[in-house]
């Protein structure tokens, strides 16, 4: 079983900053991809922003500049710091991981439960 169980949320005046750790556990062989989605009351998931084995990092555009993700490889964890937060980056924040458990075998996608962040004064 695999498991991915996020943490660091909460509610933080506009301006502020918060970061959020997800780590990955069970019986994982490798991760190829590691990334936070978060999706608003009313709207779709959306990526924020993913690190792919290597380095490689992709963000939205929305929030360039502003956040920054990492990743501890050794630790199957991954890291989202947040900062000069907005109003607009309310939402429920979700960590997913497309691993593989096997070193043969398909790459499957799982998904945390997901940390609320709210901005607000």
């Amino acid at each position: 079983q695999v498991q991915l169980v996020e943490s660091g949320g909460g509610l933080v005046q506009p301006g502020g900053s918060l970061r959020l750790s997800c780590v990955a556990s069970g019986s994982i062989f490798s991760i190829n991809v590691m990334g936070w989605y978060r999706q608003a009351p009313g709207k779709q998931r959306e990526l924020v922003a993913r690190i792919i084995s290597g380095g490689i990092t992709n963000y939205a555009d929305s929030v360039k500049g502003r956040f920054t993700i990492s990743r501890d490889s050794a630790k199957n964890t991954v890291y989202l710091q947040m900062n000069n937060l907005k109003p607009e980056d309310t939402a429920v924040y979700y960590c997913n991981a497309d691993l593989r458990v096997q070193r043969s075998g398909p790459t499957f996608r799982y998904w945390g439960q997901g940390t609320q962040v709210t901005v607000s004064s």
